[in-house]
């Protein structure tokens, strides 16, 4: 904790080594308090060290609290960590403070006296029975200076002073090809995206096929396969950078990438040296487009119900083949894709052991006949938000597959298979809502910075100011933790964890800069002429898929307290 007196002088005017220092204090801080947390639940949830199902459902609300806990104490770790990397090379200028101490000030603020889970969720140190605790811990002096001076009216008029002009913020990638891929990402976007994307939206119109053989001419299918596939080799961290910026003019866009991340991921980690040889290179170079075709009506999460089921028979010539039949749904560019990663029950009564992942071809379709293929059929799902791309449902009736797209060649692997791809994809969520939640922002300050009342841009007013401002700041918080997330994984370590709690603040951040930004849009926003009203569509999903936030939480928590998923 830090000792020394805190000088008089406001927070964000001291020196980088003091500033982090404070931060520093009050991380520690919440460390403290998250640590008391994880215990009184634990004592509630695992009995004797045992999880029990049922007192976790019975005290659910503080379990997932814990989890938002663990999440804010990551965010502002790795915010710091941004700092630190900022001050090493001479760029923690004054933006960069006040991001830092409103990050500090703000959580610490929400930690002590109550945290959003969602709009009506609160969770306050009297659910774990800390409210002395949580009053001893957080009287410190740092603490005390960054809740009274981190967030205050003053701190918010400097951050909106100093974003009004489009700078939100050193982001310190630490790689000059990083920066590159992303300056070269962001012009494209600029270009050849945002000038059509709120066209597509509104009309439901497919990302046109031109738009994907640009992508594709970018790298940006191939851009984590490896080199020996036709792609460029490079880590999560690249592929989040260009997520980033690509959801940042349109999540259609951004999504795209993920389709063939998702298969190229469960190609390279589970398919046999065939398979890999086959796909990697079609994939890589857009020659192929996947979708993933994994949710069932009535499953939803609970992968162990699935149905769907492949059986072994013989074919008409005497080949081995699958026979597919059931119903699945939630299937993004189904119409369109040439090839399917299917997860389908090959062991009737197994379980998890039951299920198996096939790498299951079709012809492209279109919107007169979304599936022209015997066994297939099934119709467009009509949504909100999220599209350019369009969700399906497919409906498979003896559909024939190949004995040898059995992935890896072995069966009753599928879930594993899938498991190993959930770290990437929720990274990749994550920094998809990242680019969502920016874009919200940059729509927000454009129009607040446009739209004049009562003689002045409705910018000078310190509550449309003070919304902007803290979207600048937890979108930092949001990005940096993604990142850290990816570096992660980019080191071959463990990040489920990590990966969850990005996805969980960023999709919330995603979701609170569009409503806010809609907000300050006043009643123009609630047309559809203007871009907000589909940035605030295209949040909404963010919090559902890849695994809903309670769900999100859920996993979190467990982990934490049993090291398990």
């Amino acid at each position: 904790m830090l000792d020394r007196p805190v000088p008089a002088s406001p927070l964000h005017e001291q020196s980088g080594d003091r500033i982090l220092a404070v931060c520093e204090a009050g991380l520690g801080a919440v460390d403290s308090f998250v640590a008391l947390a994880r215990g009184a639940i634990a004592d509630l949830v695992s009995p004797e060290g045992r999880w029990d199902n049922a007192k976790a459902t019975q005290h659910q609300h503080a379990l997932h609290g814990v989890a938002w806990l663990a999440t804010y104490a990551a965010g502002l770790r790795a915010l710091l960590g941004w700092a630190a990397c900022l001050h090493e090379t001479n760029e923690l200028g004054a933006l960069e403070k006040l991001i830092l101490g409103a990050a500090f000030g703000e959580y610490l603020n929400q930690i002590a006296g109550g945290l959003p889970m969602s709009q009506v969720e609160t969770v306050r140190p009297a659910d774990f029975g800390l409210q002395d605790e949580s009053a001893r811990i957080f009287d410190t002096k740092a603490c005390n200076l960054l809740r009274r001076e981190g967030f205050n009216t003053a701190t918010r008029s400097r951050i909106a002073d100093l974003v009004r002009h489009g700078s939100f913020g050193a982001i310190c990638r630490g790689d000059a090809a990083l920066d590159q891929i992303a300056g070269e990402l962001r012009s494209f976007v600029e270009d050849r995206i945002a000038p059509d994307a709120h066209g597509w939206h509104c009309r439901n119109e497919y990302i046109p096929m031109p738009i994907i053989e640009e992508m594709s001419a970018l790298g940006i299918f191939g851009l984590t396969v490896p080199e020996q596939w036709g792609g460029s080799g490079l880590g999560k961290l690249a592929m989040c950078i260009a997520s980033e910026e690509l959801s940042r003019g349109y999540i259609g866009i951004g999504s795209l990438g993920t389709r063939a991340e998702i298969a190229a991921e469960l190609i390279r980690l589970g398919g046999t040296a065939a398979q890999k040889a086959k796909y990697l290179p079609a994939i890589a170079a857009g020659e192929i487009l996947p979708t993933a075709v994994f949710t069932e009506p009535n499953t939803g999460s609970d992968l162990a119900s699935l149905a769907t089921r492949a059986e072994r028979v013989t074919g008409p010539d005497g080949a081995v083949i699958f026979r597919v039949t059931g119903n699945k749904t939630w299937i993004t560019h189904a119409a369109r894709a040439d090839v399917m990663t299917l997860l389908v029950r090959t062991e009737p009564a197994a379980g998890y052991k039951g299920l198996s992942m096939l790498l299951a071809e079709k012809p492209r379709g279109d919107d007169a006949d979304p599936f022209p293929a015997p066994g297939m059929s099934g119709g467009e799902i009509e949504v909100l938000g999220y599209r350019g791309m369009k969700e399906y449902e497919i409906r498979f009736e003896g559909f024939e597959v190949p004995e040898d797209a059995l992935l890896g060649g072995v069966g009753g692997q599928g879930f594993k298979q899938l498991m190993e791809t959930f770290e990437s994809a929720r990274i990749q969520t994550a920094a998809r809502a990242v680019g969502v939640a920016q874009n919200a922002m940059e729509l927000g300050l454009g129009y607040a910075l446009d739209r004049a009342q009562f003689g002045q841009p409705i910018y000078e007013f310190p509550r449309v100011a003070g919304k902007l401002a803290w979207m600048a700041v937890e979108t930092m918080v949001a990005r940096q933790l993604t990142y850290f997330a990816a570096r992660e994984k980019d080191l071959d370590k463990r990040c489920d964890i990590e990966a969850g709690m990005a996805k969980l603040l960023a999709a919330r951040t995603a979701w609170s800069n569009a409503d806010n930004a809609l907000q300050i849009h006043g009643g123009n926003g609630f047309a559809l002429e203007y871009p907000i009203s589909r940035v605030l569509c295209d949040a909404r999903i963010l919090n559902i898929f890849e695994g809903a936030g309670e769900i999100q939480a859920q996993v979190i928590a467990r982990g934490l307290l049993t090291g398990k998923n």
